[in-house]
Order: structure tokens, then sequence, then C-alpha cells
């Protein structure tokens, strides 16, 4: 018998763990690979097909749509951090995980999220230098430029998403070894640690309220600016016009910020009014749903990308 994660019973450091899914469910669960198998696959085709485009087409070599293929890249790697184990799980019930395999998955979720929440206010500060100072965009915005910036964002996420293993890692005797979801989250795994888990749980807070926030704070700023800007614009059509070259931007904001947003105050506040199955659920939803919806977003709101997929099509179909 697996001990659960309330157990009395210690165990030494395992080699591995074992993730349940959602156990509520139980057979039940199986059913969800029809929900989040064809979000996965839809992250795989879309994201490919973005990058794929923005390589092969000098027109979008330019600094937004390198943005945006930076945005497909960390989508790509940040759904094939959970899909894969996750569908398993699903599909198939409990799985073992070895332990640093645990805390790889961990580090690479948690880095790819603070880089794709970073990638988004770059992309925030991009539009408001496009819309506030048009005839220096060019000057100010380079490809060199978005290239530190990819970099440093990166650079960062490592940085500041290394203490979570790390701070695991540090723990030698665990409640259990049944990690009661469909991946490697960290506080799931703290959950079981024993030990003082303050320094875990206070890292883990301050870190999405300083990313998050942060990065929440300047998506802000910046549309507050354009705002400004598009306000002052003399004709309707104008304004409608710049307002309609940030539109995509916002869709992917929503997309992103408001399940991540649902499953933190989730997890934070509502240990006693949620299901934890909901808990698990969320999560899920907050990593998977961004990378599937993005590119349909970009692909249906973009006429440069819009018009090179219709393009790409019709060539091929009058091959045949």
């Amino acid at each position: 018998m697996v001990e659960g994660p309330h157990s009395n019973s210690t165990f030494p450091r395992p080699t591995f763990f074992i993730l349940t899914g959602i156990p509520e469910l139980g057979a039940a669960q199986a059913w969800l690979t029809l929900v989040f198998g064809p979000m996965y696959l839809l992250a795989l085709l879309g994201n490919g097909a973005l990058l794929t485009l923005v390589q092969i087409d000098s027109t979008l070599q330019q600094p937004m749509f390198l943005l945006l293929a930076t945005l497909a890249a960390t989508d790509l790697g940040l759904a094939t951090s959970i899909a894969p184990g996750l569908l398993a799980v699903l599909w198939l019930g409990p799985r073992p995980v070895p332990y640093g395999a645990c805390l790889v998955q961990m580090f690479f979720v948690h880095a790819l999220t603070a880089v794709e929440s970073g990638v988004l206010l770059a992309m925030a500060c991009d539009r408001a230098v496009a819309v506030g100072r048009p005839l220096h965009y060019p000057l100010l915005v380079t490809k060199a430029r978005v290239g530190y910036a990819a970099l440093a964002l990166a650079l960062k996420a490592v940085a500041i998403v290394v203490p979570f293993p790390l701070l695991v890692a540090r723990f030698e005797h665990f409640r259990a070894k049944t990690i009661d979801h469909a991946y490697c989250a960290h506080m799931a795994v703290v959950e079981l640690v024993v030990g003082n888990t303050r320094a875990n749980n206070l890292y883990g807070l301050a870190l999405s309220l300083a990313v998050s926030g942060v990065d929440i704070l300047g998506i802000t700023s910046s549309y507050g600016l354009i705002a400004h800007t598009v306000l002052q614009l003399p004709t309707r059509e104008a304004r409608a016009k710049a307002f309609g070259t940030c539109s995509s931007h916002i869709c992917v904001i929503l997309a992103f910020y408001v399940p991540g947003l649902f499953s933190y105050l989730t997890h934070r506040f509502g240990h006693h009014t949620v299901p934890k199955p909901v808990h698990i659920l969320l999560s899920n939803i907050y990593l998977l749903l961004p990378p599937a919806l993005n590119p349909l977003i970009y692909g249906v709101r973009t006429k440069q990308i819009r018009d090179r997929l219709l393009e790409t099509f019709t060539f091929r179909k009058s091959q045949f």
C-alpha cells in the first residue's frame, strides 16, 4: 500500500515519487485526455508553424515577430514539460517519476512560466514604443535588442527558479512518496517533506508576487501609455487602427494571466472551500491553455501571419 501525504510514517529521501493525477476522479480522469490531448496537439502544431514561418519568411524577421517566435518557443517548452507525463498519468494511472527528474521538471515548469511572463512584458513594451514613438521605433527596437532581451529573460528565470529545487533537495525525509498531482509542482512536493518548510513557502510566495506583480505592473503601465497616446489621435479610424495593433497581445495576456490568477488564488486561499481536483485542473489548464491558444490568436488576428499561412496553403494546394 502506498502511503498518503498525511500519513504519520516517514521515509528517507525516495529514489522516485508517484504521480497520481487527480485521484479523486478515479478511472474517470482518463476522459480528461480528450481535453488535454488536443490542447497539447494544438500547442505543438500551432507554435511549430509560427516558428517555421518566422524562420523561412524574411518579411517576418522583425522585432515584433521575433518576440512572437520567442513566445512560441517558450510555449512549446512549457507544454512539453508537463503534457506527456500528464497524459500518461490520466490515461494509464499513477506512474513513478525519478526523484531527480521530478526536480528537473519542477525547475523547467516554473522557469518557463517566468520566461513567458517576461516575454509578455517585453511585447507590451514593444507595442508601447510602436504606438507612442512610431518614427523612432526602428532605432529603439532592433533585432539585436530583442535577442539581448530574450537572453536576459532566460538568465533571470534560471537565477530566480534554481532555488526551488535546491530548497527541496535539502530535505532528507518525506511523509510519503505519493504526489497528489499530475506533475512535480513545487508546493505539491513541499507538502510531503518532513521539516521546516517556511523558507520554501515564503520564497514561493515572494517569487510569485515579485515576478507576476512586476510584469503585470509593467504591462499595465505600457498599456496606460498606449491608451494615452491613442486617445489623442484625431480620428476614430486612427484610434481603431492603433488599438488593433495591440488586440492580439491583449488576448494573449488575458489567456495567460486570468487562468493563472484563478489557479494562484484557489491554491493560496481556497484550501478549505475549493476541492483539490479543481486546484489540480486549474494548474494544468493554466500551463496548457495559453500555449494552445496563443498561435490561434496570432494566426487569426495578425494580418502578416494570416496572409503568409494562406499563401503557404494555397501554394501547396496548387501543386496537387
